[in-house]
């Protein structure tokens, strides 16, 4: 399906050169002279090398469509994650680098949104917010709590974060799945 090149947006997958290219960021520049143009960023779905393209915003680029399937995750070994499809329930197995530094995050029984291109997956998304418990926090320094400053914290599953003063340890927490950054105290 052909788009306008201005119409891509973070996460869209597209065919360029014979390659599947997954943008991961996209910025318009309008120059004082001439017409503008999209710089976009990209990265190779088969070999996830990076790579950065420009084009003008009335060219057209061709988009492919993604199918999106809900799945569970069960369990790991060494290289591999075990997962289910929640409408067949058919498990299969991919390999782990397909989340690169989010497996930390992976609990078992965790509903995931598996992205498909005919038929096989190229990306794995997690829950937009989850849910961690703060192993060790810093301690806070007197007359430090007036403004509305962040503290380290370090989560049960090893992950380093920044988290409001008033959190201690073992509190839960919910964090952002992209970025890590802290959401909100978790309600249990």
């Amino acid at each position: 399906m052909k788009i306008n090149a201005n119409l891509l947006k973070v996460g869209n997958v597209i065919k360029h050169e014979n390659k599947l290219l997954q943008v991961l960021d996209t910025s318009i520049i309008k120059p004082g002279k001439g017409g503008a143009y999209i710089q976009v960023e990209m990265r190779d779905l088969r070999s996830g090398t990076k790579t950065n393209e420009r084009w003008r915003t009335s060219e057209d680029i061709e988009k492919v469509s993604v199918e999106e399937i809900n799945v569970t995750y069960l369990f790991s070994d060494s290289e591999n994650l075990t997962l289910m499809n929640n409408e067949s329930f058919d498990q299969f197995t991919i390999k782990k680098s397909i989340l690169g530094k989010k497996i930390d995050l992976l609990e078992d029984g965790m509903i995931l949104v598996a992205e498909l291109i005919n038929n096989e997956i190229f990306n794995l998304k997690l829950p937009r917010n989850i849910k961690v418990e703060i192993e060790s926090a810093d301690a806070v320094v007197k007359g430090q709590t007036v403004s509305s400053s962040f503290k380290n914290a370090v989560t049960t599953n090893n992950i380093k974060i920044l988290v409001p003063k008033h959190i201690k340890d073992g509190d839960k927490v919910l964090i952002n799945s992209e970025n890590y950054e802290y959401v909100e105290k978790a309600k249990d």
